[in-house]
This record gives C-alpha cells, sequence and structure tokens, in this order.
C-alpha cells in the first residue's frame, strides 16, 4: 500500500516536516543537501533492517533537537510509527496501529525497495553488500525472511564466542548448530526462489532501454549444514567465525546480452544493470503477491539520457508509488501526471 501520510519528528534535518502524497509518482527536488534522500530514508524506515543508508539509530536523530526521532506514516489503514527515545538513542521503537511490534513484523505489512547513488559500486563491493541486495529483494516475497536472518545470526555469534572458549560445552555447540542448520536451510531456500524467479522473469524481457541481468546464487548451500559445522569447529575455532553457512554466499551478476560478469561491464552497463534488476523485481513483487513495493529512486534520473529518463516513468506509471528526486525539476517533465511534487529547501517541504 502507498504511504499516503508521512510525519518526520526531528530526523536528520527535518524538525517537523509532513507530506500527503497521492499513490504514484512522489518527486522531491531540491539542492544538494536540502533534505531529499533523508525523506527517502524515512520511508526506508518502515521496512526491518537500518534504512538505505544502513546508519546508526543515534546518527538519524536531528542535531540540537530532542536526542531522539520518530517516524510516523499512514498506509491505507495501517498507522506505522518508529523511531527512538532521548534515553535509548540506538533502541528502535516500533508501532503498528498503537501497538508494540518487532521490527522485522513490518515486512509483513509493507515492501519498500530502493535505489541509491552507494549501491552503484554493488557489483565492485565483497560478497556482503550483494547478500544483504538479496535478502532485500527476498524480504519482499517471503516476509518471514528477516526472521531466520536474524535467528541464524544470533546462534553464529554465540557459536562464534562459544568457539573462543578454552573448553566449550560440546552440547550447547551442538544445540547453537542445529538452529544454525534450522534457519539456514530456510534463508538459502528463500534466496534461491528469488534469484531463480527474478532470472526466470528478466530471461523472458525483451531488450530495452535497460540492461538484462541473468543471476545466480553462488555457495552458501545449507544442506547438511550441522554436520559441517560440527566438523569444522576447530578451523572456525582458529579463524574466529564459521567458514560455512549461507552467511558465505554470493549473488553473480552479469550482463545477459554480452554474457559478461558485472563486475567487468562498464560503469553505465553496471547502472542499467542493477536499474534493470531493481525494476523487474518490483513487477515480480507485485505479480505474486498482488501489491507492488514502493520504490524509492534516489538520483536516478540525472544519470540517465531524455529518452531512457522517459521509458523508466513510462514502465513505472500505474505501478504503485514511486518516490524520486533530483536537484532540477525538469529532469522530471515526463513523469505522468497526477504527481505528488515537493521542493525541499533546507529542511522545509513545499
Amino acid at each position: 500500500m502507498p504511504v499516503s501520510r508521512l510525519v518526520l519528528t526531528d530526523f536528520r534535518n527535518h524538525q517537523d516536516a509532513v507530506l500527503a502524497p497521492g499513490s504514484g509518482f512522489v518527486v522531491l527536488t531540491g539542492e544538494n543537501g536540502a533534505g531529499k534522500t533523508n525523506i527517502l530514508e524515512a520511508v526506508s524506515l518502515l521496512a526491518p533492517g537500518r534504512g538505505l543508508r544502513r546508519a546508526a539509530l543515534a546518527e538519524m536523530a536531528r542535531q540540537g533537537g530532542s536526542g531522539g526521532f520518530g517516524v510516523a506514516a499512514t498506509l491505507g489503514d495501517i498507522e506505522i510509527g518508529t523511531g527512538t527515545q532521548a534515553d535509548a538513542p540506538e533502541r528502535r521503537i516500533v508501532r503498528i496501529n498503537g501497538a508494540p511490534a518487532a521490527a522485522n513484523a513490518l515486512a509483513e505489512r509493507v515492501s519498500v525497495l530502493w535505489l541509491t547513488p552507494a549501491m552503484d559500486r554493488l557489483f565492485m563491493e565483497g560478497p556482503g553488500e550483494r547478500r544483504r541486495f538479496l535478502d532485500r529483494l527476498t524480504l519482499a516475497l517471503a516476509p518471514g525472511h528477516a526472521q531466520h536472518a536474524t535467528r541464524y545470526e544470533a546462534a553464529m555469534r554465540q557459536r562464534n564466542r562459544l568457539l573462543a572458549e578454552e573448553a566449550p560445552d560440546a552440547d550447547w555447540l551442538s544445540a547453537l548448530e542445529a538452529r544454525m542448520a534450522e534457519h539456514g536451510e530456510a534463508l538459502h531456500a528463500a534466496r534461491a526462489q528469488t534469484v531463480a524467479l527474478l532470472a526466470d522473469r528478466l530471461a523472458e524481457q525483451p531488450e530495452g532501454p535497460f540492461a538484462r541481468a541473468g543471476l545466480a546464487l553462488e555457495g552458501g548451500d545449507a544442506v547438511q549444514l550441522a554436520p559441517a559445522l560440527r566438523d569444522n569447529r576447530r578451523r572456525d575455532a582458529a579463524a574466529g567465525r564459521a567458514l560455512v553457512g549461507p552467511h558465505r554466499s554470493d549473488l553473480l551478476v552479469t550482463h545477459f546480452a554480452k554474457a559478461q560478469p558485472a563486475h567487468l561491464c562498464s560503469t553505465g552497463e553496471q547502472k542499467a544493470l542493477l536499474l534493470g534488476l531493481v525494476l523487474a523485481h518490483a513487477e515480480l513483487v507485485a505479480e505474486r503477491t498482488g501489491q507492488p513495493p514502493i520504490l524509492l529512486l534516489d538520483e536516478v534520473a540525472a544519470h540517465l539520457d531524455p529518452s531512457r529518463r522517459a521509458a523508466l516513468f513510462d514502465r513505472l506509471a500505474g505501478r504503485g508509488q514511486t518516490w524520486v528526486t533530483g536537484t532540477e525539476t525538469a529532469l522530471f517533465d515526463a513523469v505522468p501526471e497526477p504527481a505528488s511534487r515537493y521542493r525541499v529547501e533546507h529542511g522545509h517541504i513545499a
């Protein structure tokens, strides 16, 4: 469901901001540093996780403010509130329709996907960044994915600490490894299904203005994970971390038409691959869940020529709520009406 009302309190450079956007395009324009991306970050906090910047919660509170922050949103008949209090700046509070809730519960209510300039190096970074990207895609199709990830990582951290002891409890290690295997298998299965579904969809799409990506999931197979972890205890203790499991997997991306790994493609080709991948995934989510995700596209239009910008807006028209940012209003002349257009200036929104 689209956001019909967004209220920011002491969030980043916004002391008190209210937006009431429509269900289609939401266009935010303004100079660099005005606070456009901060608004997108606030919307990204309506989903589980640390938002599109992956920042510490304490960094999100406005300097000179109360010490905490609040983000409140209305989506249909659902009221979502999240934020922090001054006495606990790193403890996230989530409320759904006024009742306390876990952050992972947000995945069952809303799906949010984003594309930011910081993601331009996704194919050049290490596997961890691509795993996080894949997990965000997977979460939109399998809301329980966040819970499995949280429990797997918690069990893995406990096992790492236990292995560091001089004489770790073997039974407790076995129990933790069984928990890692249970949630690890679910993690790997959900990721593999997402990759397979998205790869099939991309392969079926005709050539267009955005490059098609070929996808594959490498490593991280969780089958027989508990025995593998048991056999690897000595090696893992020496390394200080688990050397097998789904936390070691990687998303492999290729340029479909050129059959070339994404990390060997030009910067422009990488941007096009990433954009095409996100668009295809948004369509896949809408098709399989009956509800399009909220899309957050930060400074994407500036990197496209006029024909590709028009093609992007045309493809997104009527496909749910899409938030876009840019420094110039002319970048969004081709955005179809009706659209919600805001000017952001130093934390003020008009």
